[in-house]
């Protein structure tokens, strides 16, 4: 099978993605080394029995299935990947990653946005809120969340335009409309939901597994000038204008290894927050600009961990559907090389950052580069790799 050490993309990894040929429809495929295995080939020639959702172009049929399919689809992969005997039946279905085009991985159902990170929550209320408790009264009590726009979801690769708003007028004139000033993007992973609830009954954290398949890297798109104008008394709306994600969506079954203990919580959360197994997730992501490295942000701080996202989505009875994808917000450490967004990298103006061309940055300009990568703790010391997110920048319309 394909050597796979070093691409982040293993035996141990199998992500899911959409991805296409010139010419062909979109079709579902699994990373594996520097090829993508084509499950439609698969099932069509008998390999992967019943797995009629991989000639499709989502992954929904396929997280909707639950996690007995999930299983035994990852179980069958591992026997086809992991046994030299089964080289004739792989070889036809393996394209190299050279020649596809990768797609949105699934439909989006909802789209909700937390803000889980204990560190960022605090950068901001220093940064905004001086000389007050950083926090607000309710953020170690509950993981504080609101609703995006699924429709602004797109795939790494996908260009950034930048928004256009209303923004506040200098020295309390009148609000101008016009292209944000002060663009940014933060690093984030998603959970993706398979399994739909049952409204109006609500889900606990140990349901977690059965409802969630897996996680995805995600960056999300902010103009912090158009969010201070619109954000009374409602909260962000447009300058929260998109999400990009990575084209692969990893399980939960390949993250068994990954799982740590999260921080102590304090106080206690509420009976339906309490988690019976450790979800703390030993992911560290990498933000680059412009080819260089500015931060490291890891995931293993994060104060709300999964099943808790998940258990307070759904405590109210709304439903939970396939597709859905919540996410963790900015994903910050404690020291400056750790910061997910470059509003907390350049702290608000205070510390621009210095690029190799002498300019410096506070916020995003036309034309410069984002990408953001992330790779899981896997057995035996292998790197698990989560994509990449990458996006240009682009002049407002």
């Amino acid at each position: 099978m394909p050597a796979a050490d070093k691409s982040g993309f293993p035996l141990q990894n199998l992500p899911y993605g959409i991805f296409s040929r010139r010419g062909e429809l979109p079709r579902v495929g699994v990373a594996i080394g520097d090829q993508v295995l084509d499950l439609s080939v698969l099932a069509a020639r008998g390999v992967l029995p019943g797995c009629r959702w991989s000639a499709s172009g989502t992954l929904n049929a396929f997280l909707a299935a639950g996690p007995r399919v999930w299983r035994e689809v990852r179980e069958r992969l591992l026997r086809l990947l992991g046994d030299a005997s089964q080289r004739p039946a792989v070889l036809p279905a393996l394209v190299p990653m050279e020649e596809v085009l990768m797609h949105l991985p699934f439909g989006v159902a909802d789209l909700v946005r937390f803000q889980a990170s204990l560190e960022h929550t605090t950068n901001l209320g220093r940064m905004f809120r001086p000389p007050a408790d950083p926090l607000p009264r309710n953020w170690r009590r509950m993981p504080v969340g609101q609703y995006g726009r699924a429709s602004s979801v797109t795939v790494s690769g996908a260009p950034i335009v930048r928004p256009s708003g209303q923004l506040r007028g200098l020295g309390g004139a009148d609000p101008v409309f016009g292209p944000c000033r002060r663009l940014d993007v933060s690093a984030e992973i998603g959970y993706v939901v398979g399994v739909p609830s049952a409204p109006p009954y609500p889900l606990g954290t140990d349901a977690f597994e059965d409802h969630v398949f897996g996680v995805v890297l995600a960056g999300t798109w902010r103009a912090h000038d158009i969010i201070a104008w619109e954000s009374s008394p409602l909260g962000p709306f447009l300058g929260q204008f998109a999400t990009s994600v990575s084209p692969w969506v990893l399980p939960l079954a390949a993250l068994e290894t990954a799982r740590t203990e999260p921080p102590v919580q304090d106080p206690a959360p509420l009976p339906y927050l309490k988690t019976a197994r450790p979800w703390g997730l030993d992911i560290t992501l990498r933000m680059e600009l412009n080819g260089r490295v500015v931060s490291r942000p890891p995931f293993s701080t994060q104060y709300w961990t999964g099943p808790q996202l998940f258990a307070h989505t759904s405590v109210s009875g709304a439903p939970l559907r396939t597709g859905d994808l919540l996410t963790s917000g900015p994903v910050s450490g404690s020291a400056g090389g750790q910061f997910g967004t470059f509003l907390e990298l350049a702290w608000n103006g205070r510390d621009p950052l210095g690029m190799p061309d002498g300019t410096e940055r506070v916020f995003l300009e036309d034309g410069d580069v984002v990408c953001v990568t992330a790779s899981a703790s896997g057995p035996e010391g292998v790197q698990l790799s989560l994509g990449e997110v990458i996006g240009m920048v682009c002049p407002a319309v």
